[in-house]
Order: C-alpha cells, then structure tokens, then sequence
C-alpha cells in the first residue's frame, strides 16, 4: 500500500491529452512487442547459455502481466523452445525454463494446453526423479497448474506422476506438499481417466497433511476430499487403520471441519464402517465419533447430514434396534452445541 495521498482536482480530458495518452499507451504496446519478440528470438535461435537470461527475463515480465500479455509471448513461440530446456543437463537451464513456463501458465488456460501439447509433461516427470529438491519441487507446482486444465488431466494422470506425487507429500517441503495435493486434488476430477490416480500409498502423507493443518482450511478439504476417494477401497481402509491416529484424525476432522471438510471426513468414516461393520464399528466409537455426529446430523451440508445419520445407524449396538426418534437426537444435539463452541 503507498502512503495517503491529497486527492487532486483531475482536469477534464481534452482532445490533445486523449490523443496524447493513445500515443503513449501505443509507443508502450510497441516497445512491449519489440522485447517480446527479441526474447523469443534468442530462445529460438541461441546456444544453450544464451537461452537462460531470456527465459528469466521472460519470467519476470510476465509475473504480475495480463493474461493479454502471456498470450503474447507464447504467440511468439517461447514455449517450444523453453520446453526443450526441461531437457537441458544445465540446472540453471531447467531452473529458468520451469519459472518462465509457470508463470505464462498462470491465468492463462490456452499457454496451459499448449504448454503440454508442446510435449512439457514427460520432462517434468524426469524432474521429480531428481535428487534436486528445488527442482523436483518446482516441477510439482508446474504439474498442479497444468492439472487444473481440463484437457491436460488424462495426459498428466496417464504421465506416471502419482507414485512420484507421493513421494513428494511425504519427503517434501510444505509448499511442494501443498501443491502435489493440489495435484492430485485436480486429477481426481478426471472423468476420462479409468485408472486410479491414487493408491494407499498416499493414505499416511495425507493423514499426517491433515493432523497438521487447519481442519476449516481451503487444504484440509482437498486432503479429506482425496481420502474419502482412497476409503473406498479395501487397501486404503486399512492404511486409515494402520495409519497412526488415523480414524482419530477424521473424527476431529468431522468436529472442527469447514462444511466440506465434515462431509469428507464423515464419508471417510462411512465407507470404513461399510466396508467392515465389524472391524470398524468399535474403532470409530473408541475414537468418540458420537458427539461430533449428533452434531453434523443439524450443522451439516445435506449430503453431511444423510451420512451421519447413516453412519450413526451402523454405529448402533444391533442394527435392529429403532433409530434415535428425532426429537431426542434435536435435545442431544442442543446440550451439545453450547460445548462445541466453548471449546
């Protein structure tokens, strides 16, 4: 924020400062054009070394641009040859290109597609495989914005990144962590990709992710999102059971989540209790889930509340007993409330 400033009488507009403001707003775009066009001359046409200070001049101009602008540099043709430099045996080669590609993928979903058509997601996968962490992690944010395009999904769920993703969740740094849930978040949305983009795998990181963040956050419901989609399958029940304070973990998630949160959390809960009455009855119940429950059956989303109420009825000591009459759920849930906000 700039420091306040005396507001001044703005003069009308006369036609000589119109036309004098059109001359500079088109010197402005001409000079802006002129440097487009010899940056992207230098990637195409320099040695390796001299591509390297085009690319991040490139990524400084287009940082905070108009999506106008990114589409300008990639009219010029940069992104072929910024793709080619993911190949490079030269760090600052990679380093600069991967930079320069995401931020022209920034708000701009066609520089999205066509840096993918132009052959980018292979390259990125060989850069997870480094050792480098800067790079690996940077080739994970560039794959979470790429994802978020429609089209790129089923080349990038098809691409191989989900084991190396993982990998990522568990040994990564929290932003590098953010963005392979991000990932994942955006991949589990692809419709056309028949093969899971996750496995129980991802159950541990994930239940960790969650023990650690906010349970209302923007995050924490991408993480439930991704294990409730894991808790449909036999190994990934088991991982939430295997996994430490995992059940615990969902119950509280069910208590302090945002809206979205709860009713993942609670179709966590569901699907480990239908998939295994026996087996998950009893372990739920250790970890409390009751009140928070009660609760979710009154506070929730419609889909929330339906769960609960189911998950409550597969709670109950024999399945042939009647279920809570509603009004006596409505008194528990009132002496309850008062206690969830005193907390």
């Amino acid at each position: 924020m700039g420091h306040d400033q005396e507001e001044e009488e703005t003069p009308a507009a006369t036609p000589t400062t119109t036309a004098s403001k059109d001359q500079e707003e088109e010197t402005w775009n001409h000079q802006i054009q002129t440097l487009i066009l010899e940056l992207s001359e230098k990637l195409i046409t320099g040695d390796l070394q001299a591509k390297i200070e085009p690319a991040r001049d490139i990524r400084k101009i287009v940082r905070k641009s108009s999506v106008k602008k990114r589409s300008k540099f990639a009219a010029a043709g940069v992104i072929q040859p910024l793709v080619f430099m993911l190949l490079s045996p030269n760090l600052d080669a990679r380093e600069a290109s991967l930079l320069a590609l995401l931020n022209l993928a920034v708000i701009n979903e066609r520089n999205k597609v066509n840096i993918v058509t132009a052959g980018a997601v292979p390259h990125l996968i060989e850069l997870l495989k480094l050792q480098n962490s800067g790079l690996r992690e940077l080739a994970t944010a560039a794959i979470s914005a790429l994802s978020t395009s429609a089209p790129n999904k089923p080349t990038i769920a098809a691409s191989g990144a989900a084991p190396l993703l993982v990998q990522i969740l568990s040994s990564g740094r929290v932003q590098g962590k953010v963005d392979a849930v991000t990932a994942f978040h955006n991949l589990s949305t692809c419709k056309e990709n028949s093969i899971p983009i996750l496995d129980a795998e991802a159950v541990s990181p994930l239940i960790n992710l969650l023990k650690e963040c906010k349970k209302y956050s923007k995050f924490a419901e991408r993480v439930t999102a991704l294990l409730e989609i894991l808790s449909k399958s036999k190994e990934g029940r088991d991982a939430i059971t295997n996994t430490g304070d995992g059940i615990l973990t969902l119950v509280e998630t069910v208590e302090d989540g945002s809206l979205f949160s709860m009713q993942h959390a609670v179709g966590a809960l569901l699907s480990l209790c239908q998939g295994c009455r026996e087996k998950y009855r009893e372990l739920i119940l250790k970890e409390g889930a009751i009140p928070g429950l009660l609760l979710l059956t009154v506070e929730g989303t419609s889909i929330a509340q339906e769960r609960a109420r189911v998950l409550l009825d597969l709670l109950r000591d024999s399945p042939q007993e009647k279920k809570l009459a509603s009004s006596v759920l409505e008194k528990i849930c009132m002496i309850l409330l008062p206690w969830r906000w005193s907390r």
